[in-house]
């Protein structure tokens, strides 16, 4: 067993150019995505034997390693640009967002003997994640310090249902639309999007790092993590990450900042070490134990949510399409928004569709903590 620290850092992130490698290669692995397959590595890695369950290294990922990648990544997020996406799909993400919140609160009321009394905080983490993305389930995993077991069921549970999801989303338009003229055709040219999104952000760098641009993204994640520390210590009734949260958009709206490339790449590396990390600290008798439960508790956190956004939408005569790209915009984020209107041909909803997925990312940890400390008092 690899006990050393600094060599179990070392295994980590070989796993993540495993996991990545792998993404990029096969298919199968590209629709679980580097960061879930991160998970599967670290968990086979530590119930081998190879790897221990608890270490000083993990708890530095789980700590310290996950606030800097939050920040790293939401340095990359415009709030000015969520004015494109335009008050119809603004509207329908808010609905979207409702309806995760409402689903994932009664889920949790329903489940609670199941999950016991970590129940609360899958009602915030998923509620998060439904609104913005599996990177507020993360965050919101530090902020509720959700045990490792339930956290890696709800990631696997997370995964599985945004798969499927993106199905459905795909199918609506069609079978919700009566008149299909504007659907893609077999013979209709795919929409050419050339622009820089923050998911391509995560992956590359769009120019070339300087040594003063490291400079300044490394001060800042110091600089953010202490001050929300120390508020989140001086004011313990606002948890530290809705500290972290604000500074960093405040911080990443400055025009030096937004200019600087490679802090959402080194920050979704980061992201990726911890889920290995946090694989590694899973026991997989305790995760198959809470794993139905946690499964369930996502597939109806989901259901309830497209039945309150496509019913209510339908009402206010939101047209289908619109709706899928903005329920992908919340449980995919902008790079499952940018997929679903791709690929049915809404040019006009792309852009929209990223925006509103930027603004989930931006208000996801916000709507999570709120949930999940009113489920904590109510159940």
């Amino acid at each position: 067993m690899v006990t050393n620290t600094v060599a179990i850092f070392f295994v980590l992130a070989f796993s993540v150019i495993v996991s990545l490698w792998l993404e990029k290669r096969f298919k199968t692995f590209k629709k679980l995505g580097a960061g879930a397959i991160a998970i599967l590595i670290g968990i086979a890695l530590s119930n081998s034997g190879f790897l221990p369950g608890d270490s000083v290294a993990y708890d530095f990922l789980m700590t310290q390693g996950v606030s800097a990648s939050i920040v790293l990544i939401l340095l990359s997020v415009d709030i000015k640009s969520i004015k494109a996406a335009g008050p119809t799909m603004l509207k329908a993400f808010l609905l979207g967002a409702v309806g995760s919140a409402l689903g994932a609160m009664t889920m949790s009321m329903i489940l609670a003997n199941q999950i016991g009394n970590e129940a609360y905080k899958l009602a915030g983490q998923f509620t998060g994640t439904y609104v913005g993305g599996g990177m507020n389930f993360a965050a919101l995993g530090r902020a509720f310090n959700t045990s490792s077991d339930l956290f890696t069921a709800g990631i696997a549970a997370d995964v599985i249902i945004t798969a499927i999801w993106l199905v459905v989303c795909l199918a609506a338009p069609v079978l919700l639309t009566r008149n299909s003229s504007d659907e893609i055709s077999a013979d209709t040219p795919m929409p050419k999007d050339n622009s820089y999104t923050i998911e391509k952000s995560l992956y590359r760098s769009d120019g070339s790092m300087k040594i003063i641009h490291v400079a300044v993204l490394v001060t800042v994640v110091f600089g953010t993590i202490w001050i929300s520390e120390a508020l989140g210590r001086l004011l313990p009734f606002l948890p530290e990450i809705l500290w972290l949260t604000t500074f960093v958009l405040l911080t990443a709206q400055i025009p030096y900042i937004k200019n600087i490339a490679g802090g959402a790449m080194l920050g979704n590396y980061l992201l990726l070490l911890f889920l290995a990390s946090n694989g590694a600290k899973s026991v997989v008798a305790n995760i198959v134990a809470v794993g139905p439960a946690v499964f369930y508790f996502a597939m109806g956190t989901i259901a309830i949510h497209g039945i309150f956004l496509f019913g209510v939408g339908y009402l206010l005569r939101i047209d289908a399409g619109t709706l899928a790209v903005a329920s992908q915009a919340n449980v995919g984020g902008s790079s499952s928004a940018l997929a679903l209107a791709s690929a049915r041909g809404y040019t006009d909803k792309i852009l929209p569709g990223i925006a509103v997925g930027l603004l989930g990312y931006a208000v996801g940890n916000y709507l999570g903590l709120a949930v999940g400390n009113i489920m904590q008092a109510f159940l």
